[in-house]
């Protein structure tokens, strides 16, 4: 079976910490690959989004070097809000021969019975959860929301995993990262600052020349 990580989020703009990231955890979980999965309206989110079609062009440009990364794009060609749950029901009917591993943070999945449907994600796929860069308090715990379906598995050095009866994962992993945010990048580039070395030479030619996150451009 192919192991594919999924790694949802608006990548607005993706930057190195999205790339670190995905890279760490397909090595630390021995994926096949990682799909990004880039939202059209995230449920989590409510402020404004750059347009899907220059998300989607930034990270084309910024995956393209790495075989094993990829790019699915079924939540932004749906343009609703992107519930995860609708997202890996797609995925599994479509993919049936893939074990699928959900990456998240560890803040978005502390929350995870905020989520749509969320008792029925863990039937359909694992989840690989990353905490902070520069965090290191130890694993998060299990969610209580989880703790009556899910048991200890194993402990690995960086990687510590419940299961359920599905025989789906949760894999809590330490996680070294790059600690940058989009928010800042946004920033950056509204103020006139060099975003060099944050994101890659290709995403930031990319923001140049459309003029993102510039707001004087805007007006």
């Amino acid at each position: 079976k192919d192991r594919i990580g999924l790694f949802g989020g608006t990548f607005d703009p993706v930057h190195f910490g999205h790339l670190r990231a995905a890279e760490e955890i397909r090595e630390t979980l021995d994926l096949s690959r990682v799909w990004f999965v880039p939202s059209a309206i995230p449920p989590h989110k409510d402020k404004e989004i750059t347009p899907s079609i220059h998300r989607l062009k930034m990270l084309e440009i910024a995956v393209e070097p790495n075989p094993f990364f990829g790019i699915n794009t079924y939540e932004i060609e749906k343009k609703t809000t992107s519930y995860t749950i609708e997202t890996l029901r797609h995925l599994t009917s479509t993919h049936p021969d893939a074990e699928f591993f959900f990456i998240v943070g560890s803040e978005l999945f502390s929350r995870i019975e905020t989520w749509k449907d969320y008792n029925e994600l863990f039937t359909l796929s694992n989840f690989a959860v990353i905490g902070r860069p520069g965090q290191d308090d130890g694993f998060p715990s299990l969610p209580l929301a989880l703790k009556k379906d899910f048991s200890y598995h194993n402990n690995e050095g960086n990687v510590i995993s419940y299961i359920n009866s599905h025989s789906k994962i949760i894999a809590f992993t330490r996680f070294q990262g790059l600690e940058i945010s989009s928010t800042e990048i946004r920033t950056y580039v509204n103020e006139g600052a060099s975003v060099r070395y944050l994101v890659p030479d290709g995403v930031a030619g990319y923001i140049a020349a459309h003029k993102l996150y510039d707001t004087e451009a805007a007006l």
